[in-house]
């Protein structure tokens, strides 16, 4: 059966490929050999006869087309409510389709539905709030993911994000030497103003292990600075672990579970190794959904929970307040309008809406919610691997328009997201509409209005 030499149904696994797929600009001659890439029939009905199990068959066939999921979706909204952008009919012209032709498809059907897969749906999982007979589209898009990354029908971003997790456990190529580095960088950077700051690496029986988003470390390292900072006026006893320090999961937008396992089974094990009383996941909403609502399941975990207790930062920052551990100087408050973006995965899937509120009302003046708003929430617009995907750049760019004037309707001029993709989305809609906002994670604006610890007093000299 005809492969290319990018796109093919084999996973990145070694650096040399790596570099060899990176070297593919844009992914153009990927794009172009996925055109000739013959569909492994056989293999495809032995996957669905052996993964397509009774949930996923009774939601597709229990459907009744009423199209109450319809203005559940932004994509549907942001594309003036074209019919094809009814969740139900996405998932039926694709899944459903596979399903009622057993398999027996080709190169352009596996295409079509490869191109609604990763730009039609972020799998944010609100249409299952709307449907009267409980059908979660997003998570049977998430299936229909992972048939279509072992045909190989992938974006090029995503088969290189998995490959990234493969060879690197992490969505980016930094080895366990660039993260330990990047943790002393970051200490020796910020103990000047905070003396005593530690950023301690492998730190057994502390009460926290804090895990990140590769992206802090590659790009944004003063985040860690910022939380260390945090958890030193806390008073905390953490750690960060050398190995297993990555929360974030391409692989699990991908589609790619075998990667998916791999990742979370290395945080896991630093878990086991180093036996913190507790996690704290970074401002990131796939990160935590990966590593703490799913990584359990695909680590065989029968409990479904992970090894330790696990807290999202919006989590931990609540908690903080709440018990005095951090305390915000009132003069300090931030004065402006401002607005809160619950993300998908952490508000919708994870019931955190209060502890984001109770983090508002102690921060904010003038807090002005969207709407909808809490687990109602629209996506931010580039969640589900959108956000990194140039071949749906435009249909990403279209669907921004819900959350851009959601914004609007508020008046403020501040969106507070604690979440990577809704931070990025966010952005980009800045960039792309002009709307006059800004953005920002919870940790730099905390720390100038946190009371500093008398103890620590000297540190403002």
């Amino acid at each position: 059966m005809k492969q290319g030499k990018l796109c093919n149904r084999i996973p990145v696994g070694t650096k040399a490929q790596l570099q060899e797929i990176l070297g593919d600009k844009g992914g153009a001659e990927y794009y172009k050999e996925m055109e000739s890439l013959d569909v492994d029939v056989p293999a495809l009905k032995a996957l669905l006869k052996k993964t397509l199990k009774s949930r996923l068959k009774t939601w597709l066939n229990s459907c009744m087309r009423c199209g109450l999921c319809a203005d559940s979706c932004f994509l549907y909204i942001a594309n003036d409510k074209d019919p094809a952008q009814v969740p139900s009919y996405k998932i039926q012209s694709t899944l459903g389709e596979l399903v009622r032709r057993k398999g027996e498809v080709d190169t352009e059907f596996m295409m079509h539905c490869m191109d609604v897969a990763w730009s039609q749906c972020t799998c944010c999982n609100r249409c299952a709030m709307y449907c009267p007979m409980g059908i979660d589209m997003g998570v049977m898009f998430s299936y229909l993911r992972g048939v279509l990354f072992s045909q190989g029908f992938v974006p090029w971003e995503m088969k290189i994000g998995s490959g990234m997790h493969r060879v690197y456990r992490a969505q980016m190529d930094i080895t366990t030497e660039d993260w330990v580095d990047t943790c002393q960088w970051m200490e020796e950077e910020t103990e000047e103003e905070w003396p005593g700051l530690e950023i301690p690496v492998d730190k057994e029986n502390a009460d926290i292990i804090y895990t990140v988003n590769a992206r802090e470390a590659k790009h944004y390292p003063e985040d860690l600075a910022d939380a260390a900072v945090l958890f030193h006026l806390a008073g905390e006893n953490w750690t960060v672990p050398s190995e297993g320090w990555e929360e974030t999961s391409l692989a699990m937008f991908a589609g790619d579970w075998e990667a998916s396992t791999m990742q979370v089974k290395s945080v896991y094990s630093a878990i086991d190794r180093l036996k913190p009383k507790r996690m704290v996941v970074t401002e990131c909403g796939h990160a935590y959904r990966a590593t703490v609502t799913e990584g359990p399941y695909w680590a065989g975990i029968k409990s479904g929970k992970v090894p330790v207790d696990s807290l999202h930062y919006v989590e931990w920052v609540a908690e903080a307040l709440r018990t005095g551990k951090l305390k915000i100087d009132p003069a300090k408050r931030i004065k402006e309008p401002v607005t809160f973006q619950d993300s998908c995965n952490y508000i919708r899937n994870a019931g955190l809406a209060d502890d984001a509120r109770y983090i508002m009302s102690q921060i904010a003046e003038d807090f002005r919610e969207m709407t909808p708003n809490r687990e109602h929430n629209y996506c931010c617009g580039g969640g589900g691997g959108m956000n990194g995907i140039g071949r749906y750049r435009e249909q990403r760019n279209i669907g921004l328009k819900v959350k851009r004037d959601q914004i609007l309707e508020t008046g403020a001029k501040l969106v507070i997201s604690p979440c990577h993709n809704c931070w990025d989305a966010i952005r980009d809609l800045e960039e792309v509409y002009h709307i006059g906002i800004r953005w920002s994670f919870l940790k730099p604006l905390l720390i100038p209005m946190v009371v500093v610890p008398d103890h620590l007093k000297h540190i403002e000299e």
